[in-house]
């Protein structure tokens, strides 16, 4: 077991104690108001940890704090990791960013794109292209979540009990073909809506790589890297160190939840989209990997061009999530200015984001209010960790961006 730590003094990484204090007590905060169990964050320049940060509790009930060595449930931060692995399958000419999804899935040879109606009445049309692999990477491919409530499609969804993104009882591969019966909510390449595209990736780099994903992860990613706590599931030595997952409530408090089944060995469901648990030095290893455009301690997984192409805005005519997003559910002020890579979103206009970033920013989020991020201009890396999953009111990600551009001094 690896455990992150701080390795220099704030001024000697160009930044401000002082801010980073205030950072600390304007979270700590949260935790006394019941609104956070507690959190860890940490904020590295050049590679080297200069802040890190653990408070309150990982489980409030058996009184348990959170340590550097917490486990968390990642969500979507799982998704960047199988954007590399996937990119690692391109560099080795196994995978190309153009196939067609359907050569390697044939259940997706014929989509069909939704065109009116609801229910049993939807009607749809031929697509009038393929779907692709940079489709499914870049959230253009059409397809969709359960939890919208936006379109006639996300309500086909939950008609096919993919509320959770998962077909009860089902693996990868079933919950995979159940997501090619449904139409698509638009044309491939047309809109950007986030979506369960990232676990159809996941059963691609399956059949491609002729391994399970989380024996593909284990060897080619998280075992190269040292990201020796992450994984889809938590071993009885782990167990103690996870932390409890808390959902928020109507009034604003919080309190424990059913989370990701880490517990009891490997999952039916392998999750490209959000399966993994991992400890803050496993997602500061991620980091340092793409910081270092793919090479960590004399370890490669990718070309720094490949890490240059993944990183870069790929929406069409370079706009951002805002303009591109399906509506509704992308039209709000946190995606103006944001564009989309491969697998992460990407700062594309820092005068227009809801809160300061520096051009070219690039990282992503989880549904337990985690997030990662990488600022080239800086040298900058920032993860932020805790356990709840809001329901609206819980927005700590803009001040955390706020309260970290104000630390930086040089």
């Amino acid at each position: 077991m690896a455990q992150l730590r701080q390795e220099v003094d704030p001024g000697e990484a160009g930044l401000d104690a002082k801010a980073l204090d205030r950072l600390d007590q304007h979270f700590a905060h949260y935790v006394d108001e019941g609104r956070l169990p507690g959190f860890l964050v940490a904020v590295a320049r050049g590679g080297r940890v200069a802040h890190l940060t653990a408070h309150g509790r990982r489980d409030i009930a058996a009184g348990l704090p959170v340590e550097a060595d917490t486990l968390w449930r990642i969500y979507s931060m799982t998704k960047p990791v199988t954007s590399v692995a996937a990119l690692i399958l391109v560099e080795e000419g196994r995978l190309s960013l153009d196939d067609p999804v359907a050569r390697h899935l044939p259940a997706f040879a014929d989509p069909q794109v939704y065109e009116s109606g609801t229910g049993a009445g939807v009607r749809t049309r031929p697509a009038a292209q393929p779907l692709l692999i940079r489709h499914l990477l870049t959230h253009t491919a059409g397809l969709t979540f359960a939890f919208y409530h936006s379109h006639p499609v996300d309500a086909l969804y939950r008609e096919a009990s993919l509320d959770s993104a998962v077909l009860p009882g089902s693996d990868l591969a079933g919950t995979v073909a159940a997501y090619a019966r449904l139409p698509l909510q638009f044309e491939p390449g047309t809109q950007w809506n986030y979506s369960v595209a990232t676990n159809v990736l996941g059963r691609v780099i399956e059949v491609v790589s002729g391994q399970p994903l989380d024996v593909f992860f284990a060897e080619r990613i998280l075992g190269p890297l040292g990201m020796t706590d992450a994984g889809f599931c938590v071993t009885d030595e782990q167990a103690p160190r996870l932390s409890e997952l808390y959902g928020e409530t109507d009034a604003g408090g919080i309190e424990p939840i059913a989370g990701l089944p880490l517990r009891g060995g490997r999952p039916r469901f392998l999750s490209g989209s959000g399966g993994l648990a991992a400890s803050a030095h496993d997602i500061h290893r991620f980091m340092e990997l793409l910081r270092r455009r793919g090479e960590l301690d004399g370890v490669r997984l990718l070309a720094p061009e490949t890490v240059d192409l993944m990183t870069r805005n790929h929406l069409p005519g370079g706009a951002d999530l805002r303009a591109f997003g399906s509506r509704p559910a992308h039209d709000e002020p946190g995606n103006d200015g944001v564009g989309f890579g491969l697998g992460v979103s990407v700062v594309i206009d820092p005068e227009r984001t809801q809160a300061p970033s520096g051009l070219g920013t690039f990282g992503w989020s989880g549904a337990a209010t985690t997030t990662f991020w990488v600022d080239p201009s800086r040298d900058l890396t920032v993860q932020f960790m805790t356990q709840v999953r809001p329901k609206s009111s819980l927005k700590l990600f803009p001040d955390l961006k706020r309260l970290v551009h104000e630390a930086v001094v040089d």
